[in-house]
């Protein structure tokens, strides 16, 4: 404690300067190829946005066609040049292959892989009733994001490109109720933080992560679907703040561009993780009185798999809340 005490005002300084150097650097997205996967709705769709207003090129991907296309005329309107549409599933690495290697032979080159897929959910681990559901969270949040990256990694190093991933700070803060969520974000994280290492300089990789950006977690169970084959057997809406999603994929979009590691939101989380290295039991006192009252309800049909062969029910931006 006390050497980080004598080094915390040098790095807080050393920081400051790297990102004024980064701001003064930053790339220039204008003509430039953009993949976002989970475009369809909340955190991926403000990020299309984000990306046309720089005039760059969009490749669309979600299993939610429908929905892509009014995304597209958005995005146009924005300023980007081009807009493509393509309807893909994530956690099946053929299709990911499939709209990579489309957008290499329309554009001729890739810039920026954005991955923000995810489904996530509000409910004790002892009231999901059918644990076949389980391996559907590690596919959409882990396998989701390292299929697209294992197909676009070669085209990537070409452009000395960089990959965008929209993690959780639940990665590390262990937030009851988040406990399949959690566990799926850790493993993004380290994978992508050990991959960093291996591509070295050859491509840039931004890590995301985020607090909540719901401001009503308490009202439903479901958090995001793209990707899903999953329903909820109790569909109730959760309304996000739409300033909070849209000040994320700001701030997600500009790292990325500056080349940062990491984009943190809210920056105050920081203040947990202390806590967690230090003084773990701070931590557990406040989740113990923040739940006390709180107790799983064993064997409530809260989650099932879809039944084979039938649509996905389309979900509105309003229904996502954690991270989309």
């Amino acid at each position: 404690m006390v050497l980080m005490a004598i080094a915390w005002p040098t790095l807080t300084f050393l920081h400051v300067l790297e990102w004024a150097f980064k701001s003064l650097h930053r790339e220039e997205m204008e003509n430039k190829v953009v993949v976002i996967t989970g475009a369809s709705s909340a955190i991926g769709e403000q990020l299309a946005y984000e990306y046309a207003r720089r005039r760059a090129n969009l490749v669309l991907v979600a299993r939610r066609e429908h929905r892509l296309w009014g995304i597209r005329e958005n995005a146009r309107l924005l300023g980007a040049k081009h807009v493509l549409v393509m309807a893909a599933d994530v956690v099946k690495e053929e299709e990911c292959r499939r709209f990579i290697n489309d957008t290499i032979n329309y554009f001729g080159q890739l810039h920026h892989l954005v991955n923000t897929a995810t489904l996530g959910h509000n409910f004790y681990f002892e009231e999901a009733t059918d644990p076949s559901v389980f391996p559907h969270m590690m596919d959409i949040n882990f396998w989701g994001n390292v299929y697209p990256t294992y197909v676009a990694l070669p085209y990537l190093r070409q452009t000395h490109g960089r990959i965008l991933v929209n993690a959780s700070a639940d990665s590390w803060f262990p937030m009851p109720r988040m406990s399949l969520y959690a566990a799926a974000k850790s493993a993004v994280v380290s994978f992508y933080e050990t991959l960093r290492y291996e591509v070295k300089d050859d491509v840039g990789i931004t890590i995301a992560t985020h607090g909540w950006i719901s401001n009503d977690i308490g009202k439903g169970k479901f958090m995001l679907e793209e990707g899903a084959e999953l329903q909820w057997k109790e569909e109730r809406e959760v309304p996000l703040t739409g300033a909070h999603i849209e000040e994320l994929a700001k701030m997600m979009v500009a790292g990325a561009c500056r080349g940062d590691a990491y984009v943190k939101h809210p920056s105050w989380y920081d203040i947990f993780l202390l806590y967690r290295i230090f003084v773990p039991d701070v931590l557990n006192w406040t989740f113990r009185l923040l739940f006390a009252g709180a107790r799983p309800t064993a064997g409530r049909p809260v989650l099932e798999a879809a039944p084979p062969r039938k649509p996905v029910a389309a979900f509105s931006s309003s229904t996502s809340t954690n991270a989309e």
